[in-house]
């Protein structure tokens, strides 16, 4: 038997190169993104005070998204999909040069940054469903695990640099110049982007929106086994809200202040990105649906720990244990979804995986906000983290279909031909 590397394998950049093209694209727009979701929060409390319209501008960001995701997956899975992922690239680079156009002016308008982040929210939510789906035609089936590990990786170390960067640039030069890089390095991702294939979806059969949403609705119901994936992945996402807690946390738990903070959402960052580099094993487990189950319950009681607690160090260890199972789980999640979806569907129900990571981190972060009213830090992240261990436990034993999912090779989707991965 073949023993499974442990790193992440690169090869498949050097193998395939519309993966790369899609590599490179990702990576710029990952520091784009990030230095400019800096300077939006930044520049509404610069202009107002209030904490309440930071929140309302990240909301319409939030609803924006929701909407792009539900419209673009039917579109994803009507239209070509490289037509799709430029169009919200380019949609997207507009906007924020809109928003540096607006930051020069001598009195910027609060209003112009509520609609172009209600903007950027539609059109990034197209252009990451198309992108999704587009995945598994580009490097085939058999490559998903190490091309969710690449993707992940890329993610995740702009995670950790890209808001430094952005707060460096505030610093140095002002907002609006965030802005314009933003907007100019996700413009200039079209330049690898173009060099994609067509990339129209298999057995497209145009029916009415709705319907055809509705039909990744019921793909979603009727396979146990991604419909279950995607139960768990909202499980996983509501665990993601535990950041609400760190400056409650960091203050009356760890006896700490900003800089405590900023080591709490330094950590699960970094134990992403050693789950990432290290996830070379992930594509040789013979059980990866009962991986899943098991990174998401043990994620839960990493939480959990948090309460027992008393000194920043161990809360930091918590963290990065919670940031390495989180990244194993979704990298999972991406696989299996990714693998067990026909092409024809792939858009919509990689649209319907993605909104309920919105709407997951929304609904977690609010529960643990009232939780957190009611209770000391350490006993609400306590309780949060027993409870979502507790609903860890009842998937493990209600999904039997993904639990019981062997590994391998992905087969081939029901109803869906054979296909050959472009760029091989």
């Amino acid at each position: 038997m073949k023993k499974s590397p442990i790193f992440v394998d690169f090869s498949l950049l050097r193998l395939n190169p519309h993966f790369r093209s899609i590599f490179i694209a990702r990576m710029i727009s990952v520091f784009a993104f990030g230095i400019l979701m800096v300077a939006v929060p930044v520049q509404i409390h610069q202009l107002t005070g209030s904490t309440l319209q930071v929140g309302a501008a990240m909301a319409l960001d939030g609803i924006g998204m929701f909407a792009g995701l539900m419209c673009g997956g039917v579109l994803a899975d009507r239209m070509d999909r490289r037509r799709l992922i430029l169009l919200g690239r380019t949609s997207c680079g507009l906007g924020f040069l809109a928003l540096a156009l607006n930051g020069f002016m001598t009195n910027p308008s609060v209003t112009a940054l509520y609609v172009v982040s209600t903007w950027d929210g539609f059109f990034s939510g197209i252009g990451i469903t198309s992108l999704m789906a587009s995945i598994p035609v580009i490097v085939g089936r058999e490559n998903l695990p190490a091309a969710g590990a690449l993707s992940m990786l890329t993610v995740r170390f702009g995670a950790v640099l890209s808001p430094l960067l952005g707060g460096l640039i505030i610093t140095a030069a002002g907002v609006n110049w965030n802005y314009l890089l933003a907007g100019i390095g996700t413009l200039a991702t079209l330049i690898p982007l173009t060099r994609l294939p067509s990339l129209k979806p298999q057995n497209a059969e145009p029916s009415h929106p709705l319907r055809s949403l509705m039909e990744g609705f019921e793909f979603l119901w009727q396979n146990k086994v991604v419909g279950a994936v995607v139960a768990v992945g909202t499980l996983q996402t509501l665990l993601s809200a535990v950041r609400v807690l760190y400056p409650s946390l960091a203050e009356d738990g760890y006896g700490g202040g900003a800089f405590e903070v900023g080591l709490m959402y330094s950590a699960v960052p970094l134990g992403a990105m050693l789950g990432a580099f290290t996830s070379g094993w992930v594509g040789g487990l013979s059980r990866p649906g009962a991986m899943m189950l098991a990174c998401v319950t043990a994620s839960s009681l990493a939480i959990a720990s948090l309460g027992a607690f008393t000194h920043l160090a161990y809360g930091l260890a918590a963290l990065v244990v919670l940031g390495y199972l989180g990244s194993i789980a979704s990298l999972l999640q991406f696989t299996l979804v990714q693998g067990q979806t026909p092409d024809h569907l792939l858009g919509r129900v990689n649209s319907l995986w993605n909104a309920q990571d919105v709407v997951g981190d929304s609904l977690g972060a609010l529960g643990l906000g009232a939780l957190a009213r009611a209770l000391a830090p350490l006993m609400a992240v306590a309780w949060f983290g027993a409870g979502a261990a507790a609903a860890g436990l009842l998937m493990c034993a209600g999904f039997g279909s993904l639990r019981r999912l062997s590994g391998g090779k992905p087969e081939q989707a029901e109803g869906e031909p054979a296909e050959q991965p472009a760029g091989s």
